[in-house]
C-alpha cells in the first residue's frame, strides 16, 4: 500500500470543500466532486438508499467515464464489469448511500485511494447530518412564517373569498407546488375545488369536482391527510386534471372537530417526492390555516353583528321619532292650509307657501324611509331588491361626486317593478349618474322612482327622473332606454340643472 502523506493536502482540501455549503444538494455535490478529483476517477456517484427522505436524486459527476474499447469476448457470456470503489456514507449510524468511483485514469483504484475515500466519507456524513439539520431549520422557519403571514391576513378582514386564497397562495409557494386548491363538500356528497392558485390560468381548475363514491372521498370528508407519489397514476385520483400532476399532499383544513375543507398541494408531474419533513410541516401549517379560517370566521360574524344592531338602532330611531314629527308637522300645516282656504283668505303667497312646505315634508319622509331601508340591508351582501340596487347605484356615484345622491321610491316598487324593465332601469339610471358626474358645478343629485306614473297613451308606466344642479352647458347628458328617454335642461322651480327622464310600460 502506498503511503498517503503525499495526498494529505489533497485530502484536508477535499474534507475542508464538503463542509464549505449547508445546503444539502450542494453539499452532496461537493463531495461527488471531491471524491472524484481525489481519486482521479472519471466518473463519480452518490446513490442514496432512501432519496425520498430529502427529495432528491442521485448526485453525479458532470463527466462520464470513457468508453474502453471492447475486450476479445471471453468464453464466459457475462460481460466484464469495470473496476469500482464502492464506499459507504454513514449519517447517524444510518446507511446514507454509497459514493461510487469509476474509471480511473491511470489503472486500477488502489488501496490508498480507498483509504482516503473512507476518510472523506466520514467527514461527508458530518457534512450532511449538518446540511440536513439546516435544511430542516430553514424549512420550518419559512412555515411557521407563512402561517403567522396568514393568520394576519385573515384576521385583517378578508372576505371569504379572499380569505381561501390567502391560504391556498401561501401553502403552494412554501411547499414549492405547482398548485395550491381547496376543496369544500358539496351537497351530493362530494368535494369540489373552489379556489385554486396555479402559475398557469387556474380556470379550468376551479370547479372540478370529486363524485361521490371515489375512494378517496372518504379519507378526506373523514379529516384525513392523504399523500400521493403520483396523481397521474394513482387509481384513488378520478379528476379530469389528475393527469397534469405527480407527487400530491391532500391535507385537512379542520379546527375544533369541523371539516372546512381540504387544502391539495400537488407538483407537477415527474416533480421530486415530499419529504417526511415536508409532510409534516404543511399538515402543521394547514392546522393553523384551518384555527385561523375559523377565528377570522367568527370576528367577522362579530363585526357584521355590531353594524347590523348599530343599523338598526339608528333605523329605529329615525322611524319613531324622525318619521313621526315630520308627519305631525305635515298634519298640521295641511291643517292649516285647509282653515286659510275655507275661511276665503286672499294671501295666495302664504297658500303657496303652505303647499311647497306639505311637498317637501312629503318628500324628506319619502328619502328617511328610503335611508331606513338601506340602513336595514346586509352591508357586505349584494342587494336582491330593486330598491337595494337603486340605493347601491346611488352610493356608487356618491363615491364619485363626492355626496351622496337623494332618492325616493314613490309606488310599491318591489311589487310592480319587474325583469327585464328593472334591468334597463337601472342601466338607465347608471348612465344619468354617470353623465351628472362629468358636469361641473353639481352639488345635488335627485333620483326618484315612480312606479305610479302612467304613460302618455295610459298604459301604467315607470318614470325614472334624475335630476342634479350642475352646469347644463357643461358635459353631457344621456337619456336612456328604447321605450324613451332624454335630458333637458332646468331644475325645479325654473333653476339652473338638468333632468334626466327615463320611462317604460310596467
Amino acid at each position: 500500500m502506498h503511503d498517503p502523506v503525499p495526498r494529505l493536502p489533497s485530502l484536508l482540501e477535499a474534507v475542508l470543500s464538503v463542509g464549505t455549503d449547508l445546503e444539502l444538494r450542494a453539499t452532496l455535490q461537493h463531495i461527488v466532486d471531491a471524491a472524484a478529483e481525489l481519486t482521479e476517477a472519471r466518473y463519480a456517484a452518490l446513490d442514496m438508499t432512501d432519496p425520498g427522505r430529502d427529495g432528491l436524486t442521485g448526485i453525479r459527476t458532470a463527466e462520464r467515464p470513457e468508453q474502453p474499447e471492447p475486450p476479445e469476448p471471453p468464453e464466459s457470456t457475462e460481460s466484464p464489469k469495470p473496476p469500482e470503489l464502492v464506499v459507504p456514507i454513514h449519517v447517524d449510524d444510518e446507511v446514507f448511500g454509497d459514493l461510487r468511483l469509476a474509471g480511473k485514469r491511470d489503472g486500477p483504484f488502489t488501496d490508498e485511494d480507498e483509504q482516503l475515500v473512507r476518510v472523506l466519507a466520514t467527514q461527508a456524513g458530518i457534512a450532511i447530518g449538518n446540511a440536513r439539520l439546516y435544511e430542516t431549520a430553514r424549512q420550518r422557519e419559512r412555515w411557521i412564517e407563512g402561517a403567522a403571514a396568514v393568520t394576519t391576513a385573515l384576521l385583517s378582514g378578508e372576505n371569504a373569498a379572499d380569505a381561501l386564497m390567502t391560504v391556498a397562495e401561501r401553502a403552494r409557494r412554501l411547499a414549492e407546488a405547482s398548485a395550491g386548491v381547496i376543496l369544500q363538500p358539496t351537497e351530493d356528497g362530494g368535494m369540489e375545488i373552489v379556489t385554486a392558485s396555479t402559475l398557469d390560468d387556474p380556470g379550468d381548475i376551479v370547479g372540478v369536482v370529486i363524485e361521490p363514491g371515489s375512494p378517496l372521498l372518504e379519507q378526506l370528508l373523514g379529516g384525513e391527510a392523504v399523500f400521493i407519489d403520483d396523481s397521474a397514476t394513482d387509481p384513488r385520483m378520478t379528476t379530469r386534471v389528475r393527469h397534469r400532476f405527480g407527487p400530491s399532499m391532500m391535507l385537512p383544513l379542520q379546527a375544533g372537530g369541523r371539516l372546512l375543507g381540504t387544502l391539495a398541494l400537488p407538483r407537477r408531474r415527474g416533480g421530486r417526492p415530499y419529504t417526511a419533513v415536508e409532510r409534516l410541516l404543511a399538515t402543521q401549517f394547514a392546522s393553523q390555516a384551518a384555527l385561523a379560517l375559523v377565528h377570522a370566521e367568527a370576528q367577522h360574524s362579530r363585526e357584521r353583528l355590531a353594524v347590523y344592531e348599530d343599523r338598526d338602532r339608528i333605523a329605529r330611531d329615525l322611524h319613531d321619532l324622525v318619521v313621526q314629527r315630520l308627519f305631525a308637522t305635515g298634519m298640521m300645516l295641511e291643517s292649516t292650509q285647509r282653515t286659510s282656504a275655507g275661511k276665503g283668505d286672499t294671501n295666495k303667497d302664504v297658500h303657496a307657501m303652505l303647499g311647497r312646505a306639505v311637498d317637501e315634508l312629503q318628500s324628506t319622509v319619502q328619502e328617511v324611509r328610503s335611508a331606513i331601508f338601506a340602513l336595514q340591508q346586509p352591508p357586505a351582501d349584494a342587494p336582491t331588491t330593486y330598491r337595494g340596487k337603486v340605493l347601491r347605484e346611488a352610493a356608487g356615484a356618491g363615491a364619485v361626486l363626492g355626496f351622496q345622491p337623494s332618492t325616493r321610491f314613490i309606488g310599491a316598487v318591489e311589487n310592480r317593478l319587474a325583469e327585464p324593465v328593472a334591468g334597463r332601469l337601472l342601466t338607465a339610471l347608471r348612465r344619468a349618474l354617470t353623465a351628472a358626474s362629468r358636469r361641473a358645478g353639481v352639488s345635488r343629485v335627485e333620483i326618484t322612482v315612480d312606479v305610479t306614473a302612467p304613460l302618455p297613451d295610459g298604459r301604467p308606466g315607470v318614470r325614472l327622473t334624475v335630476f342634479d344642479d350642475g352646469d347644463a352647458g357643461n358635459g353631457r347628458a344621456e337619456g336612456g332606454g328604447s321605450e324613451g328617454g332624454g335630458a333637458e335642461g332646468g331644475g325645479a322651480e325654473g333653476g339652473a340643472g338638468t333632468t334626466v327622464t327615463w320611462q317604460s310600460p310596467l
